[in-house]
Parts: structure tokens; sequence; C-alpha cells
């Protein structure tokens, strides 16, 4: 018969840890599961977010935003062409219509970051097709007297064919816009724009590209979007260094009627 030897004492004082730490470990997890159902745990209480008041209704600016058209002057625009002229479009009930013979405006102010809501209108006996339609751009950031920068794309293109990458609310000649959200010429229209500027570095390499979101008649048109230069009407795009920019508004040179603005407003982020 095969005898088993029983184990000696310090055999049996090992084992006995060994049980021991496991139950032990056991426990200690079971505690850290038990602590997360404690609700506090997981709550902040600051930083306290500030408080802002939307508008009276959607599309009116909330109350920390920056008015730069309200249909009252034109004392937050200048003119492109040298940066220090005051603005001279045509301010008429309200609305604020392109002065196609003085050219681009932007505004005196530079952002980075922003959220902007703009509205503009094509007019209701406009004439022209393709790109000769009601031509303007919102250039999101401008960093030249011209056409520099980075341009959404207004056009009409309600029953109006073009190239995709230049149609109404693309990032020109970048990208298309996820939809056509047009209304018929002679109803107001309005982007949302979230703006995300690009980063450089002190040697003027780029850091990180420049993106956006946007909604056009509340309806999302680009998402987040990682732009690859500033837009060219011929050439690819490219990045080239620069700081807080001005936001500029295209008087485009077609023939076409002139397209008009209102509700102009920003919040830096």
């Amino acid at each position: 018969m095969i005898q088993f030897a029983c184990p000696s004492l310090p055999l049996r004082r090992v084992l006995f840890l060994s049980a021991f730490s496991i139950i032990s470990g056991t426990t200690l997890v079971q505690a850290q599961a038990d602590s997360l159902d404690d609700h506090k745990l997981t709550e902040l209480y600051t930083p306290v977010p500030p408080v802002v008041t939307p508008g009276a209704k959607e599309g009116l600016p909330p109350s920390d935003a920056v008015i730069l058209f309200d249909g009252k002057n034109l004392d937050e625009w200048v003119l492109t062409k040298d940066g220090t002229t005051p603005a001279d479009w045509i301010v008429r009930k309200d609305i604020l219509t392109v002065n196609k013979t003085s050219g681009n405006i932007q505004t005196k102010r530079t952002f980075t970051n922003y959220q902007l809501h703009i509205e503009w209108r094509i007019p209701s006996n406009i004439t022209g097709s393709d790109q000769a339609r009601g031509n303007s751009g919102l250039f999101l950031a401008s960093t030249g007297r011209g056409d520099d920068g980075y341009e959404m794309q207004i056009l009409d293109c309600y029953n109006n064919s073009t190239y995709t990458n230049g149609q109404t609310a693309s990032i020109y000649k970048q990208d298309a816009p996820l939809v056509n959200a047009c209304r018929k010429p002679g109803e107001w229209q309005s982007y949302d724009v979230i703006w995300t500027a690009p980063v450089f570095n002190t040697d003027g390499s780029l850091v990180s590209p420049a993106r956006v979101t946007s909604f056009h008649n509340g309806v999302l048109v680009q998402n987040n979007f990682e732009l690859k230069g500033q837009t060219r009407y011929r050439g690819k795009p490219y990045y080239k260094a620069h700081g807080p920019s001005p936001i500029k508004l295209q008087a485009h040179g077609d023939k076409s009627e002139p397209i008009s603005f209102r509700n102009i407003w920003i919040r830096p982020l």
C-alpha cells in the first residue's frame, strides 16, 4: 500500500498563507468594485461653466456673442484691399448688400477659434448659371488682400449645377457639402460654423491643420472636415503660417445680382 507523507508544518503554513493571499486579493478587488458604486466619486463640481443667455429665438445672438452686423452700420468692417478704409457695402432696412465695385470686406477684429452665425439671401430675380449665379464667399480666416484664406462657398444651387467642391456650403475646391440644403432664391438662408484654426510652429511648419464643422439651414454639411490648406482657384491648397485672422465676405466679380446678408455674430472660443 502506498503511503503519503503528511505535509510538514512549514509547508502547511505556506499553503495557508497562499490561500489567505488569494482571499485577501479577491476581497480587495471586490472592495474597489464596491467603491465605484459611490456616485460621488465620479461627480465634478468645479470649475463651474459660465452662464450664457441664449438668444430670444433661434438664430439670435447669445449674451456672450460679438455682434458683427445687426442692421445698423458697418462699424466692425473695413475694405480688404487696404485693411483700413471703412467698408462701404450698402446698408438698408437692416440688410447688408454687396457693393461689387468696392471689393471684399473683412472684420476689423481678428479671431482664432470660434462659433459663427451668418444669414444670407440670393436675390429672387437672380440670373446666370454655374458659378455666375449669386456667387460670394465666407472666408473663415482671411490671410491676404485678395481671395487668400479659407473659403466656404456661397452660391445659388437650388436649381443650378456646378462642380460639387464649388457648390453652396463646400470648402471651395476641397470638399463638397454632405448634402444640398439650399432654399429658393429670395428666401433667407443661414450658416452656423465651428472653426478650429490651424496651428504652426515658430519656423512656420504646420502643427495641426484647420478643421470646420458647419450647418446650412440647420442641416449638417461639413463634419469636422480637415482642410488641406488655403483655398485656391487654381492649383492645390497649401498652408502658409499665420496668426489670428479677420473674417472676410467676398464681392465676386460675376455679373449676377448682388446678394445680401444680415444677423452676423461670433463667439470666440
